[in-house]
């Protein structure tokens, strides 16, 4: 996606929200990106996830949700993923935990 972002040309993407398909392929951008790096470093996991698990759903229920099962898994995947990551938290060796057990 990035690489579909700077890499000149039309951009051409789905515009599930009306802010038209550059703005739409930003947000997925950050998400894609921005966020997963976040969640990689262990840092500010759960408010990364937030964006990963809407762009999931996007993809699941706007894009893929009418085509097969093969088309729609690796949103399925990723998004009870990014759930579950929301619900645990980043866990004791991450960024997160280390700054948590800094100010206790």
């Amino acid at each position: 996606m990035l690489i579909k972002l700077f890499g000149g040309g039309e951009i051409k993407f789905a515009d599930p929200f009306g802010i038209g398909p550059v703005a739409s392929l930003v947000l997925v951008v950050f998400a894609e990106v921005i966020c997963s790096v976040l969640i990689m470093l262990g840092l500010f996991t759960r408010a990364a996830v937030i964006p990963l698990m809407i762009t999931m759903g996007v993809a699941y229920f706007s894009i893929h949700f009418s085509d097969e099962f093969r088309s729609q898994e690796k949103a399925i995947m990723y998004g009870i993923t990014y759930i579950a990551l929301f619900f645990t938290g980043a866990g004791r060796y991450s960024l997160d935990g280390l700054l948590t057990q800094k100010y206790r």
